[in-house]
């Protein structure tokens, strides 16, 4: 009968009363207006925010429309240009709540458990993606809520639960009926013409003037289209077009063409044709596919029946397809398709969140089978290791007591006491917080953490998820069943902080109904505990902090009353219980002070007091006294009463029985940590307790024994390792301990705990009972596993491990450590020792993993990051000899960031591959020999994979990433005739709470085994050889699980940006397949074969992607947050995110669900990464006392971007170089520096009058965001200080009247904020949803900004009453003309033209008073980043470095043409070639002159009227490495790791002279003497890492001479005294002596072989005061602290040892450290402690003393920061000089006693020898490597990175 009275049909709004509003809810803007088209009524939904605004019914989610009818029909119509959104909340059969939702937001469609996503496109036509375009239609939206519940989730529909019709709609009514209507015929046509169809009702139709066809003025869309059951045939013999309606629901593929864009096949599109293109049937083309069995209603039939009674045959995949032609060309389909799935008796135990794979769409019946995973789902979750999570306190017995039931993490666990066998309960997305079950046994209740908390109600017996809902608190932390399993309780705190009680109503759970809350109370007491009487389910008892309160529910209110506690009321209460049935009304309550009080209920008194106290005496049988005492008590953290005993838990780690009168202890035990929870079985026979060390056992009264059932890690575990042949697993956790597990009982079987380090990577021995763990002190200990005891340690590093592995012949060990040290041990003996230690060859900011090393599978080969973070190295695993080097960054040359190795895997050997994967989310399969990249493996957001594992026989690859587990059919390649699709997607397995650290297969290949909140062991179903795909999927049943509801997850996370929702895992293969779709017409690309072509970019291309018009607010005060300054409020939690990015509504400030990447565009400011950091405390000398006054900055910060201003009228010229500010006088060279900055400057803003400059620089590791400084240029000095950017600023612009100024925040901030230059206050801050490149101010109103990415975005500044600013946003998309690429660059021209450059080399212009692109041209081959505008005059700059200047005069008039605008008129006047990347560019109003900025840190004079380029500025574009001065003083030389070796003016430090070497870095470098040759003849020596030296002659500037006296780079440079030889030191510490005419090595020297030289100096001196013959004196000083002394006479081939200088150092005995030949650690930090590798240490630095011929000055020796100073003469140390720091670089001045020292905190120290005195100086913005004074000692030069600064010194 329920049925009859909706029959025929039901208009859903008139039978609940919509216009009433009682029995449904109205939020935001919705009214009742008069549609002109329907002459009706109807709702108008509208509103930005589409979460925000929107008509529900019911009126709560809590009740049911209870509407059965088969089709729902929704008669709306989009508002233009706007997103709207569709909820429906379908009933199962079995009582699981589906969410079924269609939105033009969703870009493809998404499926899990419980949530079906459909994206409704309206292709053809529109102004933007997805979004309604001006002329949408009303539609009847026809949906078969049967089909789709079967079709997509093998489910059975029941009832339509909820409705919700979101923003922005007009929607006329709501109708549900079983009955399949044609709205296009009405009742009077049909028996005319005597149609088999069922004509729409006069109350449902849309009016149609006579004349005129249904089809031309509405749309009507069959979902899924087989539900239409009209026989296209028949269609025909009437009359009508065959697209008119759909064919019959075949279950067998139909591929089709699809005009591109591809879309998903499951997506309801709306297309737009020329309705003069005839339209053409593409019959379907159905294939044979594997047959799949579907079950429904738990009974298995072999074919599946439509509803017409035509049996079908069955399959895995369902397509059905629908047409609606009409005369105008418009074409609705509507397009699904199923994956393979397992049958029905799987399908409802499929791991939480296992999502479908992507269709297979148009791929032919072999390519499609080569990409099916038999089985599917071919993992089952086994058992989890691991207790707790949120708390160790949720433990509790089965009514039977055979078994208990506890969470672990987000899985909830029932082990079975004697089988010890786990069955899992999944489905949770964050850590179970509270569990209760029923006392039949039947209803399980869980929580989960993290505000707004997710209750599950779970069939216990079955394992099913009967209810999902959300509780109005934050976490709840208590759960609390009335005795007959009707009432729940929970207990939580809102988002005032109160205590909340709730009270739900579960009696309908398993028969159709919900939970329902009966009463909800507030309380400021403080809630601990909370149960419900067995003897009463109407009273409660609670207790907290200072109370304990007695609950009634009455009437529908739960209320409550305080227990008089007398002297007790302070005392913080923990836990309570009842008492028995025969004690009456008695509660037993304990405190943390250990009373335990026992309370009549019923007269809400204290009966009685007891305290449980500490031992006095230790011989005292007894710790309990019945007296009260002054003393501490024990805490108590938990009891349970039983019939006779009470089981009492306390934090001294003992579990209590006392008999209920507290006479004596019966029974204790002791555990290994504090009591966290005790519950006595059903039985009385059996104690289970908990403790915070993450034990779980019970005590057995009885026999007064003690098991453990489960032991677990307290903290993440970090990495794990298998043992092949005891099938044992280890593993490492930050809670600093090292377990050992048996994988067959997941029992534990050894705990090593070091609470003094933290163990961080860990590995078996393959074939001794041994296994070796690595820790956060270096030190790598061999453990002994019959032992149970460490058999060696070894400390040969000095940071973390980082890494660990063995070779599968058991023959070697080896391991890195966090400083880049690789070590390699023996460990084919019981007690391993060390072999090698290489210092530099492994990256230094690799994360400890398993993954990171690696050994091949015949133990021939070793791979790991380094030495950068950017290269995988591989070596052999015997010698260390390098074999091969792969740049990963290389791999995708069209990346916009550089790529870096994330975790590495080595493929079966043959073929020998090596898995890498990378930052960008790929994997690429490199050949092992030739680094060849073999094939890449996408494996989309959210994050790179952490951990590789490949199986034994190559089959199976495992892949971790974020909180998911991937398994990808490796073996599988793509067929050689499908060049579609590569490697089929992986399935994708979620479960675990919390990222996955590691993965592994196990020994025996049958299971894998992921660990990160806890340990998961996976089941893998391999179909045995021989048994069809049928009997396979047939096969075990996985355990019963419930799956996860999508909103879960919406509703705890995406509001807030905390994560994207668990369920959504995006799983994308390397290349997507054409999406499959009928079209009336011929499509796009179709080349009448069954595969369309896909030459337009997939839907996930971000290009084609764009947003909607929002409304922007001003932030409410905080830095980082939201577009709009809207709180997290209930009906925002639903809101998903626009498919481009940009939400529907405004952004809520939180974080964003994936990492931000870096935008395809140069254009973003990427600060330089420095290791060094700022000093604190520096010693600064008093104002007018400085001995150094900065004279000159040599070089052009190149890194920047819009870093250079110009003001031609007034002279006005300033750019940056570091963190400097550099304003140069353009005539004379005269600089002014302007320093306050902490980090490098990004970028320059003048304004208008050239009163002020903006700048801003980057985030200091001191400071909270990026600083801002506004400049008073007449003054030169700092005006205002402002911050606000969480990371770099990317631009600024002052508006037209200098009122106010914005700033643009980086691709990592993403914040548009406009500050008041009169105040100097944040007036407004805006988060854009979406990556800027570039902003500007409306030159015509100064009201109005517009920024360019993806689209133009035109900001309205409104301004408030109180001076506040909004932001009215309008965004027009990139336009067809212009590529639809992304606008990287903008300028204003003549009213009203906007110029926009895009990053494929175009320039579009746009008219700003009709919001339209009239014209487009290509103007460069890349990205251009630079666009001014002046006149008739446009000048563009790109990254292919060239500038040209473009006539633009016709372009006005162009405007008044439209669309009929050619770029013809557009010439190309003048081009230059510059010598790097566009950055920057200043033009004179004329545009006949100007100033340009390139990356090679270059800046250029340009004049157009004679066509050339001239050099004002220049530096070197990476590290500067040495400083060389010529005799007399004026001129310099400087080299670089870019090569080159540079000739400078010093008194203009202009560049006069280039020397470029390609492909090498220029390392060390020295300038001859006077007395070399000729005095006009001058040459400069360079030395190279390939260990080539070259003579430079200066005055020819031509290349004298090049040899190799050296192997290995050459990394230090001295002439003799005569300039007649020259001494050079290499990397592996050799030393030559070679004649610079000749070129000729005539001694070598080995002495300091095995460290780098750092320094070599050689002087004119008579050696005789110091026992030694010769003319010079020369010293060399490598990287092992040594320091030689020699005196030589070159003429006579005399070399003589002076002294031996070894200073302190922690040395390595016993083991041959070598730096190895290949490694290089360029930039590398100094080490602020004792350092043990050689590699580690800072540069060893000796220098004669100008002022003292017998002192030798040292710094960077010894174990302490000093400088020392060595007498010659008397052989010892006469004086030392404390440094704050490590030096990294020294100078002595040749006049006064000064030392100049530089250091990597950024500073230069200038030390005065004679009185002592010391003088900072900072000015650089890296660690100063560089320090040398002029021969005059009148000036300084220091450099730091790139960049020179020439100091004056003032103080001799």
């Amino acid at each position: 009968m329920a049925r009859v009275w909706q029959q025929p049909f039901l208009n859903v709004f008139r039978h609940f009363k919509v216009d009433e509003w009682k029995r449904s809810t109205k939020e935001g803007d919705v009214a009742a207006v008069t549609d002109k088209t329907l002459k009706c009524t109807v709702y108008r939904v509208r509103g930005s925010v589409s979460a925000s605004n929107y008509i529900q019914l019911p009126k709560t989610s809590t009740q049911s429309l209870g509407l059965n009818g088969r089709y729902l029909y929704v008669l709306f119509r989009p508002l233009p240009a706007k997103h709207f959104v569709i909820h429906l909340d379908v009933s199962t059969e079995d009582s699981q709540v589906i969410r079924v939702s269609f939105s033009n937001l969703f870009k493809e469609f998404k499926s899990t458990a419980t949530w079906l996503q459909f994206p409704f496109v309206c292709e053809a036509g529109t102004t933007r993606e997805g979004v309604a375009f001006p002329g949408a239609r009303w539609t009847c939206l026809q949906l078969d809520l049967h089909d789709i519940l079967l079709v997509y989730l093998h489910r059975c529909y029941s009832h339509l639960k909820g409705v919700r019709l979101c923003a922005s709609m007009l929607v006329r009514s709501l109708y549900t009926s079983d009955l399949s209507f044609d709205p296009a015929i009405t009742v009077a046509e049909a028996r005319r013409a005597k149609l088999p169809v069922t004509p729409i009702p006069r109350e449902m139709a849309f009016p149609v003037p006579k004349g005129e066809s249904w089809h031309d003025r509405y749309v009507h869309i069959r979902f899924p289209s087989g539900s239409s059951h009209v026989p296209s045939e028949l269609v025909q013999k009437s009359g009508f077009p065959p697209e008119a309606a759909g064919h019959m629901p075949w279950l067998l593929p139909s591929p089709a063409a699809c005009s591109k864009p591809a879309r998903d096949p499951r997506a309801l599109v709306v297309q737009k044709h020329d309705p003069t293109t005839a339209s053409r049937w593409a019959p379907a083309m159905p294939r044979p596919l594997p047959e799949v069995r579907v079950s429904c209603e738990r009974s298995e039939v072999s074919s599946v029946a439509d509803p017409g009674g035509c049996s079908q045959e069955p399959s895995a995949w369902v397509e059905t397809t629908e047409e609606h032609a009409a005369s105008d060309g418009l074409h609705v389909f509507a397009h699904q398709a199923m994956d393979p799935t397992a049958p029905e008796d799987a399908a409802p135990h499929e791991p939480p969140g296992r999502k479908q794979n992507l269709p297979e769409a148009a791929l032919g019946k072999k390519c499609f089978q080569e990409r099916s995973f038999l089985p599917d789902p071919i993992l089952r979750l086994k058992g989890v290791i691991g207790f707790g999570g949120h708390s160790t306190k949720w433990a509790l017995w089965t009514p039977d007591g055979a078994a208990v039931v506890y969470p672990c993490h987000a899985v909830i666990v029932v082990l079975h006491i004697e089988t010890r066998e786990q069955r899992l309960f999944l489905g949770h997305t964050e850590k179970v917080s509270a569990l209760a079950l029923d006392g039949s046994g039947s209803l399980l209740a869980s929580a989960q953490a993290w505000p707004h908390s997710m209750l599950r109600l779970w069939d216990f017996h079955t394992g099913s998820c009967l209810a999902l809902f959300r509780s109005p608190v934050h976490t709840i932390c208590s759960l609390s069943f009335s005795s007959s399993g009707e009432l729940l309780c929970g207990v939580g705190k809102d988002r005032h902080g109160r205590t909340t009680v709730l009270v739900w109503d579960v009696a309908q759970l398993g028969r159709g109904g919900e939970a329902v809350i009966l009463a909800k109370a507030h309380s400021d007491a403080d809630v601990q505990a909370f149960q419900v009487a067995f003897f009463d389910e109407a009273r409660m008892a609670s207790c907290g902090r200072g109370s304990v309160r007695l609950w009634r529910l009455r009437g529908g209110a739960l209320r409550s009353c305080a227990v008089d506690l007398g002297e007790h009321h302070a005392l913080e209460f923990t836990d309570l219980a009842f008492g028995p049935a025969q004690d009456g009304h008695t509660l037993y309550v304990c405190s943390r002070s250990g009373h335990i009080l026992e309370i009549d209920h019923q007269h809400m008194a204290v009966r009685h007091a007891r305290r449980l106290l500490p031992l006095q005496n230790p011989r005292d049988p007894l710790a309990q006294k019945q007296t009260f005492s002054l003393g501490p008590g024990i805490a108590i953290s938990s009891l349970s009463v039983s019939r006779s005993v009470c089981a009492v838990g306390s934090e001294d780690g003992y579990l209590r029985l006392w008999p209920l009168d507290f006479s004596s202890v019966l029974l204790e035990a002791e555990h290994e940590g504090p009591v966290t929870s005790v519950h006595v079985s059903p039985g009385g026979l059996r104690v289970l307790s908990t403790t915070s060390s993450g034990h779980l056992g019970f005590l057995d009264v009885p026999s007064q024994a003690y098991s453990v059932l489960v032991r677990s890690h307290t903290a993440p575990v970090l990495a794990l390792a298998t043992e092949r042949s005891r099938g044992q697993l280890a593993t490492v956790s930050q809670d600093h301990t090292v377990r050992v597990w048996d994988l067959v009982t997941l029992q534990q079987l050894y705990d090593f705990a070091l609470p003094e380090e933290a163990p961080r990577a860990v590995a078996f021995h393959p074939t001794q009972p041994t296994f070796f763990c690595g820790f956060s002190s270096g030190a790598v200990r061999s453990f002994s596993l019959e032992a149970a005891e460490v058999l060696v340690e070894h400390r040969c590093h000095r940071g973390a491990i980082t890494g660990l592995a063995t070779s599968p012949d058991g023959r070697f060990l080896f391991s890195t450590c966090s400083r880049g040290t690789l070590a390699q041990y023996h460990s084919g003996a019981p007690r391993c020792r060390v072999l090698r230690v290489a210092a530099n060859v492994v990256c230094q900011e690799a994360c400890p993993s398993s993954s990171v090393l690696v050994v091949s599978g015949d133990s021939r080969l070793l791979a790991f990051v380094g030495p950068s973070k950017y290269t995988v190295s591989v070596v052999d695993a015997a010698s260390l000899d390098e074999l091969l080097r792969v740049d990963v960054s290389a791999l995708d040359l069209a990346g916009s960031c550089l790529d870096s190795p994330v975790a590495l895997c080595f493929g079966s050997s043959p073929p020998g591959h090596l898995l890498v994967s990378t930052s960008s989310n790929t994997i690429a399969v490199l050949d092992a020999r030739s680094g060849r990249v073999v094939r890449e493996l996408s494996c989309g957001r959210p994050a790179a994979c952490a951990s590789l594992a490949l199986s034994a026989d190559g089959r199976f690859l495992l892949t971790a990433a974020e909180r998911a587990v991937r398994l990808w059919d490796y073996a599988v390649q793509a067929s050689p005739s499908c060049q579609v699709c590569a490697t089929p997607p992986p399935q994708v397995y979620i479960g675990h709470s919390e990222p996955v650290r590691a993965v592994a297969f196990t020994p025996d290949q049958q299971q894998l085994l992921s660990v990160g909140d806890a340990i998961f062991l996976w089941d893998i179903l391999v179909p045995r050889e021989g048994c069809p795909p049928e009997s396979v999927q047939g096969a075990p049943g996985a355990p019963l699980t419930c799956e996860a509801d999508p909103d879960a997850e919406q509703l705890e996370g995406v509001a807030s940006g905390a994560r994207g929702p668990l369920q959504q895992v995006s799983v994308s293969p390397p290349a997507l397949p054409p999406r499959p779709g009928l079209c009336a017409g011929p499509p796009e690309g179709f080349d009448g074969t069954l595969f369309p072509s896909d030459e337009s970019h997939g839907p996930e291309d971000p290009r084609q992607a764009s947003g909607p018009s929002v409304m922007v607010q001003k932030e409410a005060g905080r830095a980082g947050e939201g577009a709009c300054g809207v709180t997290g409020s209930p009906r925002d939690l639903g809101r998903r995110p626009h498919p481009c990015g940009w939400p529907s509504a405004c952004s809520t400030g939180g974080a964003r669900a994936w990492p931000p990447a870096h935008p395809n565009s140069y254009r973003h400011f990427t600060a330089r990464y420095k290791a060094s950091s700022p000093a604190q405390g520096l010693s600064l000398p008093p104002a007018g006392d400085e001995q150094l006054r900065l004279k000159a900055v040599v070089g052009y910060n190149g890194n920047g971007r819009a870093n250079l201003v110009w003001r031609p009228d007034t002279g006005f010229f300033a750019y940056t170089c570091g963190c400097l500010v550099v304003v140069e006088d353009l005539h004379s060279g005269a600089q002014q520096h302007w320093l306050g900055h902490p980090e490098e400057i990004s970028t320059l803003a003048l304004s208008h009058d050239a009163q002020v400059l903006a700048s801003a620089s980057g985030r200091s590791s001191a400071a909270s965001c990026c600083q801002i400084r506004l400049w008073d240029v007449p003054r030169g000095s700092c005006r205002q200080l402002l911050g606000h950017h969480d990371t770099v600023v990317q631009a600024l612009a002052f508006s037209p009247d200098d009122r106010l100024l914005v700033t643009l925040g980086g691709y990592g901030d993403d914040t548009l904020a406009l500050w008041s230059m009169a105040t100097c206050e944040l007036v407004s801050s805006t988060h854009l949803p979406e990556p800027v490149h570039g902003v500007a101010f409306n030159p015509w109103d100064a009201g109005k900004l517009t920024c360019v990415g993806r689209g133009v975005l035109t900001l309205q500044l409104l301004w408030g009453r109180a001076g506040d600013v909004s932001l009215q946003a309008h965004r027009e998309p990139v336009p067809k003309e212009a590529g639809g690429w992304e606008l990287s660059s903008l300028c204003y021209g003549a009213t009203p033209l906007l110029y926009c450059g895009s990053s494929e080399g175009q320039v579009c212009v746009w008219d700003t008073r009709a919001g339209r692109c009239f014209l487009a041209w290509e103007a460069d081959d890349g990205e251009i980043g630079v666009l001014l505008c002046s006149g008739t005059w446009l000048v563009s700059g790109s990254n292919t470095r060239r500038l040209r200047l473009w006539a633009v005069g016709a372009v006005p008039e162009l405007r008044r043409r439209g669309s009929g605008a050619r770029s013809s008129s557009v010439f190309l006047e003048r081009e230059l070639t510059l010598d790097g990347a566009i950055v920057s560019a200043v033009f004179h109003d004329s545009m006949d002159m100007g100033v340009v900025g390139t990356t090679a840190g270059t800046l250029w004079y340009i004049s157009w009227a004679e066509g050339t380029s001239t050099r004002l500025i220049s530096g070197h574009r990476s590290k500067v490495n040495e400083v060389a001065f010529s005799p007399d003083e004026s001129h310099c030389a400087t080299c670089s790791d870019d090569g080159s070796v540079r000739v400078w003016c010093v008194a203009s430090t202009e560049l006069l002279i280039q020397f470029q070497v390609l492909n090498q870095s220029c390392l060390c470098l020295a300038w001859s003497p006077l007395s070399c040759r000729r005095p006009e003849e001058q040459y400069v020596a360079a030395g190279y890492s390939d260990g080539a030296l070259r003579i430079f002659s200066i005055p020819r500037t031509a290349v004298e001479l090049k040899m190799y006296p050296h192997a290995a780079a050459l990394t230090a440079l001295a002439f003799s005294a005569d300039g007649q030889t020259i001494v050079s030191g290499d990397k592996d510490g050799l030393v030559a002596v070679s004649h610079p005419c000749t070129g000729m090595t005539f001694r070598v020297l080995s002495d300091h072989r095995g460290a780098p030289i750092c320094t070599l100096q050689s002087t004119r001196k008579e050696c005789g005061d110091f026992g030694a013959e010769g003319t010079d004196l020369w010293l060399a000083a490598s990287g092992d602290q040594r320091v030689s002394v020699w005196a030589s006479d070159w003429l006579r081939d005399h070399c003589e040892l002076v002294d031996w200088l070894s200073f302190p150092a922690p040395g390595l005995t016993g083991v041959s450290v070598l730096a190895a030949p290949w490694a290089r650690c360029p930039g590398r930090p100094p080490c602020t402690v004792p350092p043990q590798a050689p590699g580690c240490l800072p540069p060893s630095l000796a220098a004669f003393c100008p002022w003292d011929p017998a002192l030798l000055v040292c710094a960077g020796l010894g174990v302490h920061p000093e400088v020392v100073f060595y007498s010659l003469r008397q052989k010892q140390v006469v004086e030392k000089i404390p440094l704050p720091f490590f030096a990294v670089s020294m100078s002595l001045s040749p006049g006064a006693h000064l030392v100049a020292i530089g250091f990597s905190e950024r500073m230069v120290r200038l030390l005065d020898c004679s009185s002592g005195a010391v003088q900072d100086f900072a000015g650089h913005d890296d660690s100063v490597q560089l320090c040398r004074f002029a021969p005059s000692a009148q000036l300084l030069f220091t450099a730091a990175y790139s960049e020179i600064l020439v100091w004056e010194v003032t103080g001799r």
